[in-house]
């Protein structure tokens, strides 16, 4: 009899625990961690982890990922059910002569409103309508929680899908600036910068809010392949602290500070939610990882299409790092959890893979020779990609992928991007970036190592034991006379 009363005890703090657990989870707006919801999310977690390793490609690992956050979603509610099925079932174990497989037949009866098993008694009764209160509330709170999370998600994904236009796919920082300076062929569209700093602050505050209270909506892939809301993010971030470091006297310091401030805060919270030991504020002595080498990488872009810089590489590049250290740590570590696309300067993943520079479609002027290319595609030129006279998404400028424009999205650079050759969805032109755009596998090489050419491999990030991404802590840099410090 006293193992039963102590069951009864423990089934209480069972259900104790689960309904705690499912208010936290959906009703209170901030984070709440529970040891079931967490538990349930390591457990989704390192599942997907493994089955992407059986994943044959990117493109399969990522259609692998994109299952992820609603599996967490389901397991939460299974998780819950089960909790208080197990938890009834223990308090109901005292009325129940007997024994425990009939206590818990009788609760999962009493949950699911079935009623195959009738309770005898008083207590039993009643703990069998207090069982039957929580499973229709539970599902009824999960039901009312899908169209928060979706809301949430759509308003996150439109900026996300508008910003592709900007920055290409995946996002890269200094994509961003050179394509708003070129200006699909027309002009520079710089001017626009400071709107679209001030739009992302507010995404950035609404991201914050959602992404911490419903904390699966950080699994929750886009639509599009390669696009992220990390990688998205981190981009705009890289793009504003480019620009206050190459540009002092005409950057938009106000728009491009608070955009800076809210990405940081975003991702911080975001990381610290997640349970990823991230500083609250960061320590300009630790650094970052991109080295001199990458930085001048991102110089070339910019000068390719003319980009006006105040600054020279050697100058701006303490400024860059002080702006980029506040961020760069949590961007990496939200990065590393949640899989994401391995963009230019997005630090480690798992699984040792190459970055990818920003996609290009490629674009055919109507009065092009019909002709094939390497991948049995008609009208590339010579000089690059040819663009469609108007109707196609890039207009290019000379040296990278040409076209006669006006009606296209973006106008590809002159200079454009160096790919990797011959196995992707496109092969960029000659010159500018250097990434793997033109590879459908953007690991490392068989027999490279790990953290060679720019590789991004981990683990490394947050506490995360391993290897930490290419390059040091900007050590390659010229020593200025000024130290670099934090900005935010």
């Amino acid at each position: 009899m006293i193992l039963r009363d102590l069951a009864a005890v423990l089934g209480g703090v069972i259900v104790v625990f689960a309904g705690v657990s499912v208010i936290g989870t959906v009703i209170v707006p901030r984070p709440v961690r529970s040891w079931l919801t967490a538990s349930v999310d390591w457990f989704v977690r390192q599942t997907f982890w493994g089955l992407t390793y059986l994943a044959r490609g990117k493109r399969q690992r990522d259609a692998v990922l994109a299952a992820q956050a609603a599996a967490i979603l389901m397991m939460q509610l299974v998780g819950w059910l089960l909790s208080f099925i197990l938890g009834f079932a223990l308090l109901l174990l005292p009325f129940d002569p007997r024994g425990f497989g009939h206590a818990l037949a009788e609760a999962g009866s009493d949950m699911s409103t079935i009623g195959f098993s009738s309770p005898a008694g008083a207590a039993s009764r009643a703990i069998a309508v207090l069982s039957a209160f929580a499973a229709l509330g539970t599902l009824a709170l999960q039901i009312g929680y899908l169209p928060a999370l979706y809301g949430a998600y759509n308003r996150r994904e439109t900026a996300v899908a508008l910003l592709t236009a900007r920055a290409g796919v995946p996002t890269w920082g200094p994509e961003l600036l050179a394509r708003t300076h070129y200006g699909l062929g027309a002009g520079s569209t710089i001017a626009t910068l400071p709107d679209l700093y001030a739009e992302w602050e507010r995404w950035s505050a609404d991201v914050t809010e959602t992404h911490t209270t419903y904390l699966p909506l950080v699994y929750f892939r886009s639509p599009r392949q390669f696009a992220s809301w990390v990688t998205g993010l981190l981009g705009v971030l890289d793009s504003a602290a480019l620009y206050l470091a190459l540009c002092p006297s005409t950057a938009p310091v106000i728009p491009a500070r608070l955009c800076l401030r809210g990405g940081f805060t975003c991702f911080t919270r975001i990381a610290l939610a997640m349970g990823v030991d991230v500083p609250e504020e960061a320590d300009p002595a630790t650094g970052i990882s991109l080295t001199y080498e990458d930085f001048l990488e991102a110089i070339s872009r910019l000068r390719s299409v003319d980009f006006p810089l105040e600054r020279s590489p050697e100058e701006a590049w303490p400024h860059f790092v002080g702006w980029r250290v506040n961020y760069e740590r949590a961007a990496f570590a939200v990065a590393w959890r949640v899989s994401a696309p391995a963009a230019m300067w997005s630090g480690p993943r798992r699984r040792a893979v190459r970055p990818i520079a920003p996609l290009r479609p490629p674009d055919y002027r109507p009065d092009d020779p019909p002709r094939s290319d390497k991948h049995g595609m008609p009208g590339a030129a010579a000089g690059g990609m040819r663009g469609a006279g108007g109707h196609g998404e890039h207009d290019a400028a000379p040296g990278g992928m040409r076209g006669a424009g006006g009606h296209g999205e973006h106008d590809a650079a002159p200079g454009g991007m160096r790919g990797a050759g011959g196995h992707g969805e496109h092969d960029a032109a000659a010159g500018g970036m250097r990434g793997v755009a033109a590879r459908d596998e953007a690991e490392a090489l068989p027999g490279e190592p790990a953290h060679s050419a720019g590789a991004l491999s981990g683990p490394g990030v947050a506490g995360e034991p391993g290897a930490g991404s290419s390059g040091g802590l900007g050590s390659a840099a010229p020593a200025p006379a000024e130290q670099s410090s934090t900005r935010t």
